[in-house]
């Protein structure tokens, strides 16, 4: 068997679990919270640990516009060559997370309720 890799928090994904957290608190689902912490650690860790590359290739989606394919390439130059960017579903659950090396970097995690729009948040009261 080959080496395990290690996992590593960053500050933002440990905001994101807070703001999940809340979010969650919010809607009287605290329970969840509890049970995403629990699939974390039992699970999601553990496997990016032994198969780091079990998420989509995140730089692998062709952006349809001029404005995201440059941005990609200014994403592409600050991680450099030898770091690849995946996200992985989990559950609920939007991980994105970066793979260099044995080095794996939990960067954010979202539920996937968090990931609409808030128009009125975005354009005010209409």
């Amino acid at each position: 068997m080959g080496r395990r890799s290690t996992v590593r928090i960053t500050e933002n994904f440990q905001r994101n679990l807070d703001g999940i957290q809340a979010f969650l608190a919010q809607h009287d689902a605290r329970a969840a919270f509890d049970q995403l912490l629990a699939d974390l650690f039992e699970t999601i860790i553990p496997n990016l640990e032994s198969f780091p590359e079990i998420g989509f290739d995140f730089l692998g989606r062709v952006p349809q516009s001029k404005e995201g394919r440059l941005r990609l390439e200014r994403l592409q130059r600050r991680l450099g060559p030898s770091t690849l960017l995946r996200e992985l579903i989990a559950g609920d659950y939007l991980i994105l997370y970066a793979q260099r090396d044995l080095d794996v970097f939990l960067l954010a995690i979202k539920h996937h309720f968090q990931l609409s729009f808030d128009l009125k948040g975005h354009w005010g009261r209409s």
